[in-house]
């Protein structure tokens, strides 16, 4: 049954909550843009391409977001009812802590539902969505912008420099032209002005050039017979294929195959395809390695058991040189053939098995920041009401604290995980397996209002410490 008590909390929770989401939630977008700034600057992106990036940035962060929000909005909220002395009075009236944890219990095991779900439905689209577009901007070029003095470089198979640029920014004066030319020089167009445009499907760049003139050198690279030809112009047109500076239109199928984009129903299935390709190695073993030898076809026969008639010095001495030697090369080249297969075989096993841990290792991200929500507001909740101060001040502090360790716990966890070093189930439930005894152990202190966070506790221990000490050195000096 919802009380009173129970709407105050939750009500309490929402406001801080929701600003601590959205801050967590700006910053890790600008993370994004930071890292990818010299990526994005120059490329002449619109307004319609960079909100599209924005929400999907935004996507793919909202689960890491929440356990910070939950972290944060959990330690302002009981820090808040602390500081005001409400759950005083609420222990006095005999709820125990727990009791009043339980409403906000609730609504954070909502929003780690949420979180699974988002992660499991929408993280794999935004993801597929993120990567396409991206790699469209990477691999476009930079903005078209030829400025006067500067040789521009950017258009594939030419080289432009523009004397004088009018107010305009269309009419030019003294242009110079070089188009590459891979057999011989590089053909020349100069002119004394002209206009410069972009057709209006902004697909090319024209020049319209007046009173100039045009160096070609025809002839083949390899004779020394070429003919140079000058020809002079009163208005010329050159068009520039400008295609390559927009945003292609990759198509999402491109990076489907990223365990990242896979929910956990397709996550199953590729993990079980892994695992039943360890008989097809198996296979291709013998199918590679065995018939380099050929003693192995007769491994069923029982050859080995048969005792042999003949001592392996008789045998040595009844061969001449030229059959050892024959021997030995056979023998060589048939241990060189089969290491050449195994060690094929292994690295393609290797990555084989890479594969396999990057789907597992997305499998159990899919739970992991969900649970990470739980986690981290049992260790919020007792921590606001150990430290009793709300804002901010001291709980952005903390919260930073336990943040820090945890990612720092969940990248390293990974990162041995992805090398194998432990498991893949240790590796990214470590942060978890760490954070709840710490969780658990903030709960029992703040059960029995412990001093923990308590800087006079502190300061009356060291006192006593010091009295102690300066007792002993006193007795000793007797």
């Amino acid at each position: 049954m919802i009380k009173k008590l129970d709407i105050l909390i939750v009500k309490s929770f929402i406001g801080p909550f929701l600003a601590t989401f959205l801050i967590a939630l700006f910053v890790l977008v600008m993370q994004f843009f930071w890292l990818y700034i010299d990526d994005l600057v120059g490329k002449g992106l619109d307004i319609f391409t960079i909100l599209q990036l924005v929400l999907y940035v935004a996507a793919n962060v909202i689960p890491l977001a929440l356990p910070i929000a939950l972290l944060l909005s959990s330690i302002m909220t009981f820090g808040n009812l602390g500081e005001t002395f409400e759950i005083v009075a609420i222990k006095s009236a005999g709820i125990p802590l727990l009791r009043f944890m339980r409403p906000l219990l609730i609504v954070t095991l909502f929003i780690g539902g949420v979180a699974f779900l988002f992660s499991n439905n929408i993280i794999p689209v935004a993801q597929l969505k993120l990567a396409t577009i991206k790699y469209n901007i990477i691999v476009s070029k930079p903005s078209f912008d030829i400025k006067e003095g500067v040789f521009y470089d950017k258009i594939e198979g030419y080289v432009i420099k523009l004397g004088k640029k009018d107010k305009d920014d269309s009419t030019i004066h003294d242009i110079v032209i070089y188009e590459k030319n891979y057999n011989l020089q590089d053909n020349l167009l100069i002119a004394q002005d002209g206009i410069m445009r972009v057709t209006p499907d902004k697909q090319f760049l024209e020049f319209i050039l007046n009173n100039g003139v045009r160096y070609t050198e025809r002839g083949n690279q390899h004779t020394t017979s070429t003919e140079y030809i000058r020809l002079g112009f009163k208005r010329y047109t050159k068009m520039f294929d400008l295609k390559s500076f927009g945003l292609s239109n990759t198509a999402d199928s491109a990076f489907k195959y990223d365990p990242k984009m896979l929910s956990i129903r397709q996550l199953n299935s590729m993990i079980d395809s892994l695992h039943k390709e360890d008989s097809f190695y198996l296979k291709r073993f013998s199918a590679e390695v065995n018939p380099n030898f050929t003693f192995t076809r007769y491994a069923d026969t029982g050859w080995n058991k048969i005792k042999p008639t003949i001592s392996k010095k008789t045998l040595d001495a009844q061969m001449t040189d030229s059959v050892k030697r024959l021997v030995y090369d056979r023998s060589l080249g048939q241990i060189s053939n089969a290491k050449s297969s195994i060690a094929i075989i292994n690295e393609d096993y290797k990555r084989k098995e890479l594969t396999l841990g990057s789907h597992e290792i997305e499998w159990h991200r899919k739970f992991t920041l969900s649970v990470a929500c739980l986690v981290l507001f049992l260790i919020g909740a007792p921590l606001g009401a150990i430290i009793r101060k709300g804002g901010l001040g001291a709980p952005l502090v903390f919260a930073i604290a336990f943040f820090v360790v945890f990612h720092l716990l969940n990248t390293f966890g990974e990162r041995l995980a992805h090398e194998d070093v432990i498991s893949v189930f240790m590796g990214m439930w470590l942060s978890t397996i760490v954070l709840i005894p710490v969780g658990l152990f903030l709960i029992y202190k703040a059960m029995h209002d412990s001093q923990l966070f308590n800087q006079e506790a502190y300061y009356r221990i060291f006192m006593r410490i010091k009295r102690i000490v300066t007792t002993f050195r006193f007795s000793k000096s007797l």
